[in-house]
């Protein structure tokens, strides 16, 4: 497996840089010219409800940083309830992937996160997905059945960009482990820091839709500490 790919947590300007970085030292994972496709996953049980309202207003900033690299195809997948695991068609579209997230409504159940690994796996060995964003806030499975699809999709070259909102104890030990497994990266948000995870979404976007150096020049282009990150870069 890859070197430890663990981002340290953190809620302002140094956070987001340090998940950039991490995102830069990816190899390019799609085919040149063609379209990027991410799978954006999350928890939608019951202690999600703000923070998917919150994801709703801001998932616009993936299709912004990757349209002008070739475009961005986004499938949405949600888990919730009792065992309820959904995945929407695919969309190029910010408005409509807005519409899809806000007809969505939380409701209490159990994590699903192996679930959500197994099915992009499934994808990726069809050649349809090049990346992987999930977001969610805890961990009720067995951490070790989770681990070993992460290390699946590791072994399929599919990285997980994990953001991880608050601080639950498991998750915060779990969702760095899948990120290295699967060569992504993680970092942890909050709700009060908007502008972070708009920022981290289209780091990710640019990665998936045009590889390195679609992230360099996002990183340029958005100015601030994504600047300073790139003025760093060899």
């Amino acid at each position: 497996m890859a070197g430890n790919r663990k981002v340290p947590s953190a809620a302002g300007a140094t956070g987001v840089d340090a998940f950039v970085r991490e995102v830069e030292k990816l190899p390019a994972n799609r085919t040149p010219g063609s379209r990027g496709r991410l799978l954006f996953a999350m928890d939608a049980t019951a202690s999600r409800e703000p923070t998917w309202d919150h994801a709703c207003a801001i998932q616009g900033e993936m299709f912004v940083a990757a349209d002008t690299l070739g475009g961005l195809d986004v499938r949405l997948a949600f888990y919730r309830g009792f065992d309820e695991f959904k995945v929407s068609k695919w969309t190029s579209d910010g408005r409509e992937l807005a519409r899809l997230m806000s007809a969505v409504r939380c409701l209490a159940g159990r994590t699903q996160i192996a679930h959500v690994l197994r099915y992009a796996g499934e994808q990726r060995r069809e050649g349809r997905l090049d990346a992987v964003v999930f977001v969610g806030d805890c961990c009720e499975e067995d951490v070790d059945s989770v681990g070993h699809e992460a290390g699946q999709l590791g072994l399929l070259g599919l990285p997980v960009f994990v953001f991880q909102e608050g601080d639950d104890r498991t998750a915060s030990r779990l969702f760095p482990q899948i990120a290295k497994l699967t060569r992504g990266a993680y970092c942890r948000f909050d709700r009060s820091s908007p502008d972070q995870l708009r920022r981290l979404l289209g780091a990710v976007a640019a990665y998936a839709a045009g590889g390195r150096a679609a992230l360099l020049k996002y990183g340029k282009d958005q100015g601030g500490a994504a600047a300073l990150l790139t003025s760093q870069m060899k």
